[in-house]
């Protein structure tokens, strides 16, 4: 099989079903919703909203493929409002039937300092068990070298848990991409975010356009047999802008043709 070429629902300017409608309009295969809440767009386990979304899914033939909670970064994943949210993004996850759930730890729930990553841990062991009773992987998107991440999954110590690469979260925070592939393969989760830059918002610039060298990520992606089934766009596409979005999706699909996208295992 090929890999996807997916879009992130927060970085579109439609939300649930409109942004799955948007998704097959554009030729997207498939789709990474945010859990939402206040300043992040309608709660997507509120009244309706699940079940409005996996009939627009089925509708559209569009796959979903993660739950994202974004919330996280404004509640605090080591506060202990972090808990309930979690086992929110948990069970909707569940709900939608998808393989993946992930947490990012920016902002106020960014891991700074030794103690942030053993709270973040025992925060993220947890939630890695009630993931995996759910039939789920969980996953930490987060700017951390090389070394401390591979500490965050030691101490996680779960086999339901994985680390969401960014193509350009680390080139903004002066990591090389191409270094973390090399030392977290084994680790990483099957679905990657694209996005190049700066800036971080507004008019980013065209995937391989900006600072980011995505063509020596994907080549590493490449040389270490990282299964990556789904590229996900993560360019900023909210101002409207369908054709740079067709643009970056023809980019997409022509760098990431050669991508390994199995480990061997069934899917």
């Amino acid at each position: 099989m090929s890999c996807r070429v997916a879009l992130a629902e927060w970085r579109l300017p439609a939300s649930g079903p409109e942004a799955l409608r948007l998704a097959r309009d554009v030729g997207a295969d498939g789709l990474q919703l945010d859990l939402g809440g206040p300043g992040r767009g309608e709660w997507l386990d509120g009244p309706g909203r699940t079940e409005a979304v996996r009939a627009a899914a089925e509708s559209s033939g569009v796959r979903l493929l993660a739950v994202a909670g974004n919330h996280l970064n404004d509640v605090g994943l080591m506060s202990p409002a972090a808990r309930p949210v979690l086992e929110r993004l948990l069970d909707t996850a569940a709900a939608l039937g998808v393989p993946l759930a992930f947490v990012p730890s920016f902002r106020r729930s960014a891991i700074g300092t030794p103690a942030d990553l053993e709270r973040t841990a025992e925060v993220l062991a947890w939630a890695a068990g009630e993931a995996e009773a759910r039939g789920l992987l969980l996953a930490s998107e987060n700017v951390l070298t090389a070394e401390r991440a591979r500490a965050l999954v030691r101490r996680v110590g779960s086999p339901a848990f994985r680390v969401v690469l960014d193509t350009f979260n680390p080139v903004e925070a002066g990591l090389s991409p191409e270094v973390l592939v090399a030392e977290l393969h084994d680790v990483l989760a099957d679905q990657v975010h694209l996005k190049d830059g700066p800036p971080t918002t507004g008019a980013t610039p065209p995937l391989g356009g900006g600072t980011g060298r995505l063509d020596d990520t994907l080549r590493a992606l490449h040389t270490h047999r990282v299964p990556v089934r789904a590229a996900v766009l993560e360019n900023d596409y909210r101002d409207g802008d369908r054709a740079r979005l067709l643009a970056d999706l023809r980019w997409a699909r022509q760098r990431t043709d050669a991508l390994v996208t199995t480990s061997g295992k069934e899917e």
